[in-house]
Formats: structure tokens, sequence, C-alpha cells
């Protein structure tokens, strides 16, 4: 309850000022936040400096978002929808590994995503800087699961988009 909670007032900071680390003063969320982009860099070959994540969260489940921030940047998109493809993948097997990795832990609502993983579909669909990877669902607990894994992404990543 007390990470959710974190969760909540750190999804509640101005995307801008939480994805400029030049102005902020050390501090443990800073200091997560900066460790969290590191493993994610070298997780998925993708580096946050040139994309930007969102996560959205719908009735039915949500989505993940990575873009290049640079229109000209094929590689980067490139290597984005590469790894979203490989997130949706995994994700339907049960496969949290990329996740556990980059947060360092187990992020909230994936023990219940890998117990109902039939009850959940992904899908990747590419954008024009990017991609996508849609999380739906009709079983109220992966429901329930898939938000509570977007949320801890939306405050661990520190995107700013909405929690509700």
């Amino acid at each position: 309850m007390k990470l959710f909670a974190v969760g909540l007032v750190l999804a509640a900071v101005p995307a801008a000022s939480a994805q400029d680390h030049a102005h902020c003063h050390a501090s443990p969320s800073t200091a997560r936040r900066e460790a969290v982009d590191h493993r994610h860099d070298d997780t998925t070959g993708v580096s946050h400096a040139a994309s930007v994540h969102h996560f959205v969260l719908a009735p039915d489940g949500g989505a993940i978002q990575l873009e290049a921030t640079d229109d000209a940047d094929a590689a980067t998109r490139d290597r984005i929808r590469e790894h979203l493809r490989a997130v949706a993948t995994a994700f339907a097997a049960g496969d949290f590994s990329m996740p556990r990795r980059i947060h360092d832990q187990a992020p909230p609502g994936v023990e219940t995503m890998t117990e109902r993983a039939a009850a959940i579909r992904y899908a990747f669909h590419p954008t024009d800087r990017g991609g996508q990877v849609t999380i739906a669902t009709d079983d109220a607990a992966a429901l329930s699961a898939v938000h509570a894994f977007l949320r801890f992404q939306i405050a661990d990543h520190g995107t700013g988009d909405p929690v509700e």
C-alpha cells in the first residue's frame, strides 16, 4: 500500500520536471529514477534520452507507448519497435523478466498478470516514431493487476501520465 501511495505522489510530478534531471537535487527518488533509466537503457537498447515513454490506463487495460523524440531518428524508432514486439511476445508468455530487470523488482500486478496470462491480450502497433503495446482483458482481477502495473510504470519512470 505504501508503494501505491508513493506512486500516486510521484505520478503527480509534472512530466517536464520528471524527465529533466539537470535541475534536480540529489534525492532518493532522483537516484532511483536515474537507476531505472540506466537499467532501461541497458535492458532495452533504447536510450531514455532519445525516447519518451507513456503509459495509458484504459477501461479494458491500457497501453505502453515508446517513441523516439527526434522524427528523423530512424535507428531509435526501429530499435523501439523491435523492443516493443519483444515486450508483447514476452508478456503474452507470462515472462516479465524485462520489467523486473529495469525496475530491480517485480512491479505490482506482475504476479496476477502471470497467473491470468490467458485472460490478457497483448498487441504491438507501430507508430510514426516507435510503437505501442496494447493490453486488454475482460477479467476483473487481470484488469486490476494491469492497472497496478501501469501505475507503477508511470511513477517509476516519472512520466506524469494520468493514473486514473
